[in-house]
């Protein structure tokens, strides 16, 4: 083992993080960074009208937005989000995510100890 967190990205390299993970038509990709009991890190990329449906994480989340503009929903309540904004959707309250267009995002959740 080599003792790194982090995995599927380049050590000491200068990197775009939208770069990492590419469109698929039709889809929602994704691309694990960190897995573990505290924290997930997550790079995502939505095709045109693309979504994650309601759903509920034990951890707050926190997503930036790399690229394009998305819907995401928090306790019913839809929040217009776009390139260099973030968001946070707290733990145990229903969220979703709908791209308006191509998008991507990073998804940071950090879970309670």
């Amino acid at each position: 083992m080599n003792g790194h967190i982090l995995k599927n990205i380049d050590f000491e390299k200068e990197l775009e993080l939208g770069a990492l993970v590419d469109y698929q038509q039709g889809q929602v990709v994704s691309r694990t960074l960190v897995q573990n009991d505290a924290v997930s890190v997550t790079l995502f990329s939505f095709d045109q009208g693309e979504e994650i449906s309601a759903h509920k994480s034990d951890g707050d989340a926190m997503v930036t937005v790399l690229e394009g503009t998305a819907r995401i929903t928090i306790g019913g309540t839809e929040h217009s989000v776009k390139a260099g904004q973030t968001i946070v959707m707290p733990a145990g309250i229903s969220h979703a995510v709908a791209a308006d267009g191509k998008f991507k995002m990073l998804l940071v959740v950090v879970f309670p100890q």
